[in-house]
């Protein structure tokens, strides 16, 4: 399974996923339909799949062009989103799978930036493979998404799960927020010397226009404060210590301050 990124509006990404066996496709969170038809041109490819993450206009923007041109195409979400998806044919839970070519996604329920977020992981097949984590708005490199319509309890169960996915995984966020984030991170946590290097190179990326996405799962553990919610120095810093509910409150408080920041 080949991955194209295709950035969209000011900093969106849209993924494109092509199987060349079978010279099939599917779109993730299509913002716009055009870039993604021009690709689909590109490539001489049949899209067949539509996975949305989550309601919002700027990941489900292109659904019903897309479906004008590629009408057989079965658009998946989340079944809380029931309504709020352009053409949504199947409705998805916590623990579904849904495939493309040779590859199964393992759907997880990730309420807490919207209440009907999921997130898509393909785990690899082979040795020469990693896992592809497609998870919206809710993880983005080093950051998070806010919180419109859930809890930083919710939050946290969230990306809790995610969390717990191999290290080597690939996590294709749906932002180039990268930058941004990290100039908050480091004011969390600026002993943490992985942050302040990967901080560095970011800046350096981003000067070139590199993009920063994917990321993997592992650096998200070591230099994101929002996966590390729960670590003594993100909870000290938030003013935490070691009382029952103090890691939702730590949580809390590190979207609140970015949120502002």
């Amino acid at each position: 399974m080949q991955i194209h990124r295709i950035p969209v509006l000011s900093d969106n990404y849209v993924f494109l996923l092509h199987d060349a066996a079978t010279n099939t496709a599917a779109v993730v969170d299509p913002a716009l339909a055009k870039p993604v038809l021009s690709k689909l041109e590109e490539l001489g490819a049949e899209l067949v799949a539509i996975f949305n993450t989550h309601h919002h206009s700027d990941h489900v923007g292109g659904n019903r062009r897309l479906l004008k041109q590629f009408p057989k195409a079965v658009v998946y979400a989340g079944a809380e989103d029931r309504g709020r998806i352009p053409g949504q044919q199947v409705e998805l839970h916590e623990g579904d799978h849904v495939t493309f070519g040779d590859r199964t996604a393992q759907v997880f329920f990730i309420p807490g930036h919207t209440r009907g977020h999921i997130a898509y992981y393909f785990a690899p097949v082979a040795e020469d493979e990693t896992g592809e984590l497609f998870c919206g708005d809710t993880i983005f490199a080093g950051g998070c998404g806010r919180l419109f319509e859930g809890t930083p309890a919710q939050m946290v169960d969230s990306i809790g799960k995610l969390r717990q996915l191999p290290d080597s995984t690939r996590v294709w966020c749906a932002h180039e927020y990268t930058l941004s984030n990290l100039k908050f991170a480091v004011t969390v946590e600026p002993s943490n010397a992985d942050l302040q290097q990967r901080f560095t190179q970011v800046q350096a990326a981003r000067q070139k226009a590199i993009a920063t996405v994917p990321s993997l799962l592992g650096l998200e553990k070591r230099t994101n404060p929002f996966l590390r919610w729960d670590q003594p120095e993100v909870m000290t810093a938030m003013g935490q210590g070691g009382e029952a509910g103090d890691e939702v409150r730590s949580f809390g408080k590190l979207r609140g301050k970015k949120d502002l920041f």
